[in-house]
């Protein structure tokens, strides 16, 4: 078939799908609710034009002076230190819990079983570290 002939055929399907379509409804702005196109200030009387800027119950807007910088350094990098170790220890543990269990289905329960001893005093020690200061919590 000549390629000029299914454009016209492609044409045809298109003027024909066209014409099916019903015909679009009239655009009336608002809703055919009545009550919804009342003015905003009657809908939704709390709203006042000084809502927010303006309003005398707001007397601190933001986070005040000095926020976003450190209050207590001594405080942030003892933290700092104690979630480096802790994150350290976690990576221990995981890396552990692979030899072990590698060990275990192998049949070396020995070294799995030291390998388990690791993985709880590697416990222990994030839990001391959470424990040597509570008031920080």
């Amino acid at each position: 078939m000549p390629r000029g002939g299914s454009r016209q055929v492609d044409r045809k399907r298109a003027d024909v799908s066209d014409a099916q379509l019903p015909p679009r409804p009239d655009y009336h702005p608002g809703s055919a609710q009545p009550r919804l196109n009342r003015p905003l200030r009657e809908r939704y009387p709390q709203i006042r034009p000084t809502s927010g800027y303006g309003d005398p119950r707001i007397r601190h807007t933001g986070p005040g002076p000095g926020a976003g910088t450190e209050q207590e350094p001594e405080r942030s990098s003892k933290l700092n230190a104690r979630l480096v170790l802790a994150l350290t220890v976690v990576v221990g543990q995981l890396w552990a819990l692979t030899v072990t269990v590698n060990e275990w289905m192998e049949g070396n329960t020995g070294t799995a079983w030291w390998g388990a001893g690791f993985l709880v005093l590697s416990f222990l020690v994030v839990i001391a570290l959470w424990l040597l200061d509570p008031k920080d919590r």
